[in-house]
């Protein structure tokens, strides 16, 4: 995106090729697996994949370090929000339900997987999910079937030399009217217990885990179209960003206004996939679509009308479905389009 002056070995992107069309992608937080990625694979069939990838800082390649079968498309795949590299080495999954992996090269394990309709054979897909910053043993799932519901992860005994890792229902709440398409932990107050959704009613909604007898309706579309994205500002929780479905924009909340958006970022020339707030900044968001743009936003001008974004890649040889920025790694962004994964320094 922007050239600085580095030194010559750093190139500004790096290309991995998968074998399949790609839809998520997500970086790893340890400390100690810097450039490390895992993306899934989007196959309409049953059988899909998700492989580890990492970046040799020496060779300039990427390379799959294990790749596992997974059932069906990951709607979302997050690696534990581990920043210290203090807990078993996991990552998670949605589809048809909630996976927890154990990582490993090359073998990665299935550590559990999370199903809250035992009575049932039909599972109503999970759309997303979010694991919490600070509570690393709560995670969020959204479903179609319009509800939310918040695990708890226990790494319980050591079995011989590894600790099993379950998880159970802590609570499930019916989220919307219709599907719910997105859910995001927030860091307000505390971080731990505050958290929104977004779904087919067009609606952004705010609920708190100490108090789920009622939720907040921060925003309404005008025309209830369903909002398909959900991101917080990593920096400063009065701010969030959603997308609706074929939209050529993305709308900033203020929490503390809620039903009017603060801004509108509508530079692109398609529909809008994805959407990443800078892991260290407050003013910095980057959004990502159909037009095979990815564009950087700085939006300290708030109220003020933010008119173009302040840096633009173009370069994309398809749509982008997908944007992630490294929470550890703040100078890289990462896009995938087509069966391509791209990491861009910014």
């Amino acid at each position: 995106m922007a050239v600085h002056g580095t030194t010559p070995k750093r190139k500004e992107i790096y290309k991995y090729e998968a074998p399949w069309p790609l839809y998520s992608m997500n970086w790893s937080v340890r400390p100690d697996k810097r450039y490390r990625l895992a993306i899934g694979s989007f196959v309409e069939e049953y059988n899909n994949k998700v492989q580890i990838v990492s970046l040799d800082e020496d060779t300039s390649d990427i390379s799959a370090k294990s790749t596992f079968d997974h059932p069906y498309p990951t709607t979302k795949i997050m690696w534990i929000p581990d920043s210290k590299g203090v807990f078993t080495d996991l990552l998670a999954t949605s589809g048809d339900y909630l996976r927890v992996w154990r990582a490993g090269e090359p073998e990665t394990r299935l550590e559990c997987v999370l199903n809250n309709n035992k009575n049932s054979d039909f599972c109503a897909p999970l759309t997303s999910f979010d694991w919490n910053e600070v509570d690393p043993n709560l995670i969020g799932t959204s479903s179609i079937d319009t509800t939310c519901t918040i695990w708890g992860l226990e790494t319980g005994q050591m079995v011989g030399r590894v600790q099993v890792v379950t998880g159970h229902v802590k609570t499930q709440l019916i989220a919307h009217d219709k599907e719910v398409y997105d859910i995001a932990f927030s860091r307000a107050g505390g971080g731990r217990d505050m958290f929104a959704s977004v779904g087919a009613d067009g609606s952004v909604r705010m609920f708190d885990l100490r108090h789920l007898e009622h939720s907040t309706i921060i925003y309404e579309d005008p025309s209830h179209t369903p909002l398909l994205r959900l991101a917080w500002n990593k920096q400063d929780p009065n701010y969030l960003a959603t997308v609706a479905m074929d939209a050529c924009e993305v709308i900033i909340l203020d929490v503390r206004v809620p039903c009017t958006p603060v801004a509108r970022l509508n530079n692109h020339r398609a529909c809008v996939n994805g959407i990443a707030w800078a892991p260290h900044s407050s003013c910095h968001i980057c959004t990502a679509g159909d037009d095979h743009q990815a564009l950087i936003w700085d939006i300290q001008q708030m109220p003020r009308a933010i008119e173009d974004p302040i840096l633009a890649y173009t370069a994309a040889e398809g749509e982008i479905n997908q944007i992630q920025w490294g929470a550890t790694q703040p100078d890289w962004i990462a896009i995938c389009y087509n069966k391509s994964l791209e990491i861009l320094r910014v």
